[in-house]
């Protein structure tokens, strides 16, 4: 029945043959899509995020050999950060190495500068000419009926508790004016009697 000129696959050469077909058939049908894979991340240079993101975390590494290292290994940020901390650096990319710079984030001409204020002083600001004027003319009580005035405590309405934190503003603000004209009409007394 069976001749023995007949040959028969055992299993063995069955496996054989069915890897060799898998093979042959991902090497011609699935290498060249792999291989423009490869070829396009080493073309197109390294991410900047991942250049900055290194940057950050070895400021004393020269970006050129960052993205040299990164176009080398295939964009990998691991790789690379293992070089660095094995204590292996980096190597310097060749001279024909041109990496892609990335758009600066500040422009080129210089910034305007800061616009000036509308109020330079705080009396024009807070609109104390008034109670300068005033307080100038009847150069004597009006400070100390100030001053001898009892504190008002607390309200409740929120206008009256806004006036009266808006007049001890005022207050300091011309406080503040007529201790610093003291002091200048100090200095000034000082320096005529030297001379």
């Amino acid at each position: 029945m069976s001749d023995p000129q007949q040959q028969t696959l055992n299993l063995p050469s069955l496996i054989f043959v069915v890897i060799i077909v898998g093979l042959s058939i991902r090497y011609f049908f699935f290498s060249s899509s792999s291989s423009d894979t490869r070829s396009s991340n080493r073309g197109r240079g390294a991410d900047p995020v991942q250049v900055d993101q290194l940057q950050q975390m070895f400021p004393q590494l020269n970006r050129r050999d960052i993205q040299w290292d990164l176009q080398r290994n295939g964009g990998s940020v691991q790789a690379t950060t293992e070089r660095v901390l094995g204590g292996r650096g980096l190597e310097r990319p060749p001279p024909s190495f041109q990496p892609i710079q990335p758009p600066s984030s500040t422009p080129t001409r210089p910034a305007p500068p800061p616009p000036k204020s509308s109020h330079p002083d705080l009396i024009t600001r807070y609109n104390l000419t008034s109670r300068i004027v005033a307080s100038l003319q009847p150069q004597g009580s009006a400070p100390e009926e100030e001053v001898a005035k009892p504190q008002v405590a607390w309200s409740q309405n929120k206008a009256e508790r806004q006036a009266l934190l808006q007049k001890r503003r005022e207050d300091m603000v011309l406080t503040a004016r007529r201790k610093m004209e003291e002091r200048e009409r100090e200095r000034e007394k000082g320096k005529a009697k030297e001379v």
